[in-house]
């Protein structure tokens, strides 16, 4: 692939900038859902200490995004809100970090079984399947101010779905409503007010996506679709023809270099670019995916944990695994989707493993690439963000 630098993309994941101030200080932390209770526990990175814990509503999906954490509670029909408590203000040639606890904000988004969070530029967008309704909103805003102006859409049904803000516009799965089973069908693209611009975009059975600068993909069972462009967004379909049988599902959006990755079947991943006349590129892992994140920090890495408890990085210019690391017990993909399973953050030059089985959470130094310490955490540690960054400090 070309590994074209983008202009930087400001990660929750990764908000180091430059300082030249006197005093300069660093912080991380991880924000760590339990499997099966409600309640999210966030604890620093280097001493272990949790911090706090914030009772929700029901067991959450965790997000991270420019300092705050979006916990969406799928069962507890409710999205919540925390501020991390560290924020880098960025002031060109330097930035500065504020340091304060972490807080639960008060206001909530409610509606029926939320399911997918996708955030694009300043605005975020919350799919409720239960309803098939569509809610846009600032989520620094809602974090750091307490306010929770939201704007409601309606994608048609409800739904399994999704939806992508896209400047003026938003791109949302079109569902049939005649079907009792709701298949998704397309995606369509809505203006301001909600009104259809276009024609449907045929993607039959419509999941997943992610954005990377200024394109967004969307999977398909025969292809994917890529938006790009200024205004309107214009739609593209890349074709499974020439693969073997399988299809892409999850995606993760390059930070620093414009690519995606996306799972590919059971045990390979996909490295896309949209931009090659090969776009694809499979890469064979060495048994079933369980869950991976990219490097912010180091844009060219991605790493994958595979159910024989190995954590993998992925070199995403040469296309090759170049080193594994065996971090948990084995833990087998077979059986129900929801089981608990290990998920993993990067958080700086630390990649985090949460281990609900052994109820801890393993951190592996990217440069050595070897274990240096286990967190205990009560109860099943399970869904696990990073948020952290470092600057000046006045």
């Amino acid at each position: 692939m070309s590994a074209r630098l983008l202009l930087p993309l400001l990660a929750a994941t990764a908000l180091t900038v430059p300082t030249v101030a006197d005093d300069h200080a660093a912080a991380w932390r991880l924000f760590i859902a339990d499997h099966t209770r409600p309640v999210v526990t966030a604890l620093d990175l280097e001493t272990g200490d949790a911090l706090a814990t914030f009772q929700l509503a029901s067991p959450a999906t965790l997000y991270a995004t420019d300092g705050v954490v979006v916990a969406v509670q799928g069962a507890g029909n409710q999205i919540s809100a925390i501020d991390s408590g560290i924020a880098v203000d960025d002031h060109g040639d330097h930035g500065d970090i504020t340091i304060s606890d972490p807080e639960l904000i008060d206001a909530v988004l409610t509606g029926e079984k939320p399911a997918h969070f996708v955030e694009h530029g300043s605005k975020a967008a919350m799919f409720f399947d239960g309803s098939g309704l569509i809610s846009l909103f600032n989520a620094q805003q809602w974090a750091h101010e307490g306010k929770l102006a939201a704007t409601q859409l309606d994608s048609g049904t409800s739904h399994h779905g999704v939806a992508i803000p896209w400047g003026a516009h938003t791109l949302t799965s079109s569902a049939n409503a005649d079907d009792e089973k709701k298949p998704r069908i397309g995606l369509n693209i809505l203006d301001a007010d909600g009104n259809l611009v276009g024609d449907t975009h045929v993607c039959p059975d419509l999941h997943g996506e992610a954005t990377s600068g200024n394109m967004a993909i969307i999977g398909c069972s025969d292809g994917v679709l890529i938006a790009s462009g200024s205004g309107e967004p214009q739609i593209t379909k890349l074709s499974y023809d020439g693969l073997p049988a399988g299809k892409s599902t999850t995606f993760l959006g390059g930070v620093g270099m414009q690519y995606f990755l996306g799972n590919y079947g059971a045990d390979k991943v996909a490295i896309i670019d949209p931009t090659e006349a090969a776009p694809f590129r499979l890469v064979d892992l060495p048994t079933r995916r369980v869950h991976f994140a990219i490097d912010p920090a180091q844009p060219k890495f991605a790493y994958i944990f595979t159910e024989d408890g190995q954590l993998n990085q992925l070199d995403i210019v040469s296309g090759k695994i170049t080193q594994s690391l065996a971090v948990t017990e084995p833990y087998s993909m077979d059986g129900e989707w929801s089981l608990p399973r290990p998920r993993i953050a990067v958080a700086g030059k630390v990649v985090a493993v949460s281990d609900p089985n052994a109820g801890e959470v393993h951190l592996i130094d990217i440069a050595s690439f070897t274990a240096t310490r286990s967190i205990p955490v009560a109860g099943a540690p399970y869904n696990i963000v990073a948020v952290g960054g470092s600057g000046s400090v006045h």
